[in-house]
């Protein structure tokens, strides 16, 4: 058997507003609406179905594994945007990228709060 995430919901106040976000600084499209759902699919086929919640949203964290090219065309649209990142999800060293295994990475919130990652190495590969 094998077993691959398909999708995952995402909470958030505005469900339309923080895909939009997500697909846009990962250069991505949002879907048609599905049920009460708006869906983001990655290009390995999980989506992201964003879900409007009401009250308090506990913090996630979502990690996109890119290309290098990838990376400097999103790293361009976290900075075009003004968002803040860092080089670490405890939000310790802001303004930097990280080079962990050989890569590069670095982390950045959501509209909603979301721990967000882009990297271009996964962990444990060396480099």
């Amino acid at each position: 058997m094998t077993v691959q995430l398909n999708h995952t919901i995402v909470a958030a106040h505005d469900k339309h507003a923080s895909a939009r976000f997500l697909a846009g600084i990962l250069g991505l499209e949002v879907s048609p609406p599905y049920g009460p759902f708006v869906p983001v699919q990655i290009p390995n086929g999980v989506t992201l179905d964003y879900l409007d919640t009401p009250g308090d949203i506990t913090p996630q964290h979502y990690a996109f594994l890119v290309s290098e090219d990838e990376f400097d065309q999103i790293f361009a649209r976290i900075r075009e945007a003004g968002l803040t990142y860092w080089a670490d999800p405890f939000h310790t060293r802001p303004g930097e990228i990280n080079r962990n295994d050989g890569g590069r990475g670095t982390y950045f919130d959501d509209p909603d709060g979301h721990r967000l990652e882009i990297l271009t190495r996964p962990y444990g590969s060396g480099g």
